[in-house]
């Protein structure tokens, strides 16, 4: 069995545990060490007691560097009880500087990945600031077998032109987990609350200031006849101020988180749209990302709301599904969505839903071809590393 040291940068971070039950159904073996955002450690993730590497803030990018330099100084220590792995899978760019100081307690022979599903904004600077994170990503980078990334985009973006990492390339989407085999058959009946009210339901890591203001102005301006649901996890660092704002809109309202993939068909059948726009990153990284909520509206048969100009735009419109805007404006929601009717939503739903569910999911089948293709780099060992072991 394939054992896998999962170093991340926030081991409660949802979708860390998504990737956790990805490997352990590709038949993975998992040990997962990181560093929080709570107080106090975490005790159980997916029934795994992650090795505690300290806290860190969000958005505090120097304080994260300190914790990165002090987990380094007691990464050895922190490790001693672990069993040698046969790959490190290094989430985000803070942890490849941990995989590294790993392998060095491990052995050279030990294989690193680079998994990275998001281009921090950090690193696209072309300042002295900007062209040190590359070149730190490049240098940590160069002896890599493999980067997992998300988005085709991230890669003709920001990987191929900026040549930071030369292993190969593994797409895996943010797809919904499905436990069992997905077979092809008859569009699932899908039943959507009645309305008017037509809901929007914005769900996952809740961080755009800018999508929170044009829906909160927009259902106001629509006197009701939309309403915005939200759920996850709202990023306070960028809007402090984000439950008192939700609260004062009549039609917003906050949910609190979820469970993903447990809780996925309720909440999104218990909406008519799927909010996929992100304007964190506007032109960089929000432009590029092909969303979770994307694949996980689509599955239960949301229909998606995105901007044209982005990667996720563009995906729909090939896809013929959704609703694209070309302006960010109260006026370009009213004109697409203002006069929505029963009989034009049934047949935007109906688009979504004639699509292959395996465009939005993944099997146990798919977590299993990945968990081969980790295995086969595992077993390819370095010459010094194999005379080490001999």
């Amino acid at each position: 069995m394939l054992h896998v040291l999962y170093l991340v940068h926030d081991v409660s971070d949802p979708a860390v545990r998504r990737r956790i039950i990805m490997l352990r159904a590709g038949g993975a073996r998992v040990t997962l060490a990181g560093f929080r955002r709570t107080a106090t450690p975490i005790a159980d993730i997916e029934g795994l007691r992650p090795i505690d590497l300290g806290a860190t803030r969000d958005g505090r990018f120097a304080q994260r560097l300190t914790a990165v330099a002090k987990a380094a100084v007691s990464l050895r220590a922190k490790l001693a009880g672990a069993a040698r792995p046969d790959l490190i899978i290094a989430r985000n760019l803070e942890m490849l500087a941990l995989a590294r100081r790993a392998r060095s307690v491990f052995g050279a022979g030990v294989p690193v990945v680079y998994e990275c599903l998001d281009i921090h904004r950090l690193v696209l600077r072309d300042d002295v600031l900007g062209k040190a994170l590359r070149a730190t990503e490049r240098h940590l980078a160069r002896d890599v077998k493999l980067l997992v990334t998300s988005s085709p985009a991230f890669i003709a973006n920001y990987f191929k032109p900026f040549r930071q990492v030369a292993a190969p390339v593994e797409l895996v989407e943010n797809k919904y987990f499905e436990a069992a085999a997905i077979l092809p058959g008859e569009p699932e009946a899908l039943e959507n609350p009645v309305a008017p009210p037509w809901r929007i339901g914005w769900f996952g890591a809740l961080r755009c200031r800018r999508s929170l203001e044009l829906l909160a102005d927009f259902t106001r301006r629509i006197e009701g006849r939309f309403e915005v649901v939200l759920r996850g996890r709202p990023a306070l660092s960028e809007f402090p101020d984000f439950h008192a704002f939700v609260d004062a809109e009549p039609y917003l309202s906050f949910r609190g988180p979820y469970r993903n993939p447990e809780d996925m068909a309720a909440i999104y059948q218990d909406v008519h749209f799927s909010w996929a726009i992100d304007f964190f990153e506007a032109g960089q990284n929000s432009e590029w990302l092909l969303p979770n909520r994307l694949y996980e509206g689509c599955r239960f048969g949301a229909v998606p709301i995105s901007m044209s100009n982005t990667e996720t735009g563009r995906f729909l419109k090939q896809q013929d599904i959704g609703v694209l805007l070309a302006d960010a404006s109260s006026d370009a929601l009213e004109a697409a969505l203002g006069r929505m009717e029963h009989y034009r939503f049934g047949r935007l739903k109906a688009r979504v839903l004639a699509h292959n569910p395996r465009m939005w999911s993944y099997d146990r089948s798919d977590c299993r071809a990945l968990v081969e293709k980790l295995r086969r780099l595992s077993a390819v060992r370095e010459p010094l590393a194999a005379e080490a072991l001999a």
